[in-house]
């Protein structure tokens, strides 16, 4: 999925926070602060369709996603009111340290580097990147060298910026904070590429015919074992909870069905 290590500045944040906020409480003072406070804090960062998007429903601006419908049904398993924190995703760990949210689930890569930090549920989803290009220059970019001297454009604190740095050797890597700034960069030449996971890469490609996805192969780091939910360090009983939603949808087929109803609402949405 999208996101890796936020690199030795980030992760040196939100290990610096975790030492001194209130991140390493004991096993199961997360669960009961939850559970008193009838409210399960979410953080994400809503532009990743279909796991987590905003769209006009009921005449308001609301944040949907199979990621959201994951914390529902995470919230309904212990009984308490969901309340979605939206925020860049260069910030949604950190906000577990902070204590602006309990839990943070916004296609967050399972990463050893990342465990030392927080506390990871099961992983929920796994897929592949592609390389988002104009749909002109779909025959000009075959193979990973012809991106040498390019600027390649991922999602700042994501596993697409470390993807960018090992396998498009000589291309300068691009941050941006948010995926429709890497569509907009590339639209308008600004960058000639951006590293995408796969589903969200195809939804931007089908609402824009003037891009197209790459032929070029990407590999999965082999750092990163897929989407899990990401939880305050210790709090390993609010980790069991979670992992059992996660187990009992993965054995029922909940999160695939979600994941293509959400993929459908975003596409009709655009």
């Amino acid at each position: 999925m999208k996101k890796i290590a936020l690199g030795i500045i980030g992760l040196a944040t939100v290990a610096t926070l975790a030492a001194c906020g209130n991140a390493n409480a004991s096993s199961s003072s997360q669960l009961d602060k939850v559970k008193k406070a009838g409210v399960l804090k979410v953080a994400l960062s809503p532009d990743y369709p279909p796991f987590e998007f905003q769209m006009i429903k009921n005449g308001k601006n609301a944040i949907v996603g199979s990621d959201v419908d994951l914390a529902n049904a995470i919230g309904k398993k212990l009984g308490v009111k969901v309340q979605i924190e939206s925020m860049d995703f260069n910030n949604v760990l950190a906000s577990l340290t902070t204590g602006k949210a309990d839990i943070a689930i916004s296609g967050i890569s399972k990463t050893p580097s990342r465990e030392k930090s927080v506390n990871f549920s099961n992983v929920y989803y796994s897929s592949d990147n592609y390389l988002v290009v104009k749909k002109s220059d779909l025959n000009k970019y075959t193979s990973l060298s012809d991106f040498k001297g390019k600027k390649i454009a991922a999602q700042k604190g994501s596993i697409q910026e470390g993807i960018v740095t090992s396998q498009l050797k000589g291309a300068a890597e691009i941050a941006l904070p948010q995926i429709g700034d890497e569509i907009n960069e590339i639209k308008g030449g600004q960058v000639q590429g951006a590293v995408i996971e796969e589903l969200i890469a195809k939804s931007y490609v089908a609402a824009n015919p003037d891009l197209a996805i790459s032929k070029v192969t990407l590999k999965m780091p082999k750092d990163s074992y897929g989407s899990a939910v990401a939880l305050p360090k210790g709090s390993s009983e609010l980790t069991k909870v979670v992992n059992s939603v996660i187990k009992e949808q993965l054995k029922n087929g909940q999160i695939d069905k979600d994941i293509q109803k959400n993929y459908a609402l975003s596409e009709a949405n655009k």
